[in-house]
């Protein structure tokens, strides 16, 4: 027990210290600034480039989706995000000790005999498609569902949107992640950190007020034009459609693709939205109650 406080107390102080870091060193993997310079650059987008011309550039609920954004991003892990992860670890390790096995026993493929780029590719196409997973679960399974309608709860678009979920999210992705990724080896924190921004970029795009859908690479990379029908309160079946988070690719292999119309001024939601929390603290505390 007295290990786990350990690993607890030092989750704690050793992420304080990294944030601490962050805010006062510019390094180019520095996550703080890398959000805010991606938010920007995607926020002066909608502004030159706006979709929905008569939606306010401040629109419903941007603060709270600011806010959202550096929550879910930074703080949680601080809270959360980074001790459930460290002693979820030494749990799995403990328990494959008692087979004698250690969590490189089921390491099926090695990144690093790979060129960078192919490495990067593996370790990008196997983490996407683990997320369409999971990401379709959120909307079939109704405890997980109850957590997703933070993020639904949306009524008009913009990139900070896409950072609106509610912590336990990231608990179901991380969790469904980490088996498949323990099997893959060989790939640095270098090559989390260009996978994770690359997504964060996409994820930005796809909320944003911007009506591009990418010409032929609409096959391959989700866009705003196909994202906002993710987003529609009407929807052809009860569990939604387009669950792409980087790629679309995996949505037109399955034949979960839906873009009937060009989807620029349809409402956004869910059903009974009109009675959802409008402010964090009781968005947060919504599943609780179910």
């Amino acid at each position: 027990m007295n290990n786990y406080k350990e690993i607890v107390i030092n989750s704690y102080s050793d992420y304080f210290n990294y944030l601490k870091n962050e805010l006062f060193s510019l390094h180019i993997e520095n996550y703080f600034y890398g959000l805010i310079l991606i938010s920007l650059l995607v926020f002066i987008l909608e502004i030159v480039f706006p979709w929905r011309k008569n939606q306010p550039i401040i629109r419903k609920d941007f603060w709270l989706d600011i806010f959202y954004m550096f929550f879910n991003f930074f703080l949680l892990n601080l809270i959360v995000l980074i001790a459930l992860s460290n002693v979820t670890e030494q749990l799995f390790t403990e328990f494959l000790s008692l087979f004698n096995l250690k969590p490189t026993s089921f390491q099926l493929l090695d990144l690093s005999h790979y060129p960078k780029v192919v490495s990067l590719l593996i370790f990008f196409l196997v983490s996407d498609f683990i997320q369409w997973i999971t990401h379709r679960m959120l909307h079939r399974v109704p405890l997980f569902w109850n957590f997703h309608k933070v993020h639904h709860s949306v009524k008009q678009m913009g990139f900070a949107a896409h950072l609106r979920y509610h912590w336990m999210e990231p608990v179901i992705y991380k969790s469904l992640l980490y088996i498949p990724l323990a099997i893959i080896g060989g790939f640095s924190i270098q090559d989390v950190f260009i996978v994770h921004f690359f997504a964060i970029t996409i994820g930005h795009l796809n909320h944003a007020n911007l009506g591009w859908d990418y010409g032929f690479l609409k096959y391959i990379f989700n866009n705003p034009k196909m994202h906002i029908w993710h987003h529609s309160k009407q929807m052809p079946n009860k569990y939604g459609m387009n669950f792409g988070i980087t790629l679309s690719v995996w949505d037109y292999i399955f034949k979960t693709n839906y873009i009937p119309t060009d989807g620029r001024d349809i409402e956004l939601g869910f059903e009974g939205d009109e009675k959802f929390p409008k402010d964090f603290i009781h968005q947060e505390a919504y599943p609780l109650k179910f």
